[in-house]
């Protein structure tokens, strides 16, 4: 059985997370450039059905050998070095 409240929190975490975000800017332009939104569209499903079955399948994989708690300092970590060397011009 599917737990409602996980499903919930995780479509809201990653809508609000993959709103406005440099991938949905890609998008745009991609579909105002080609003038082909529907092949946009299912490009974009695609590589997005793609990229959460790896990161699903990858967090399952590291929450049997590595604490949880770990897994996401270290994201954040990643993340913000990622911004920082953008910001700062490295990026």
């Amino acid at each position: 059985m599917i737990d409602l409240k996980v499903l919930s929190a995780t479509f809201g975490a990653i809508f609000f997370a993959e709103l406005a975000d440099k991938t949905q800017l890609v998008g745009v332009g991609m579909s105002a450039k080609s003038g082909e939104p529907v092949a946009v569209l299912i490009g974009s499903v695609l590589a997005y059905t793609l990229v959460t079955v790896i990161s699903v399948l990858l967090g399952a994989l590291l929450g049997k050998f590595i604490r949880p708690e770990l897994i996401r300092y270290t994201g954040a970590t990643l993340f913000i070095l990622v911004g920082a060397l953008m910001f700062i011009g490295k990026i």
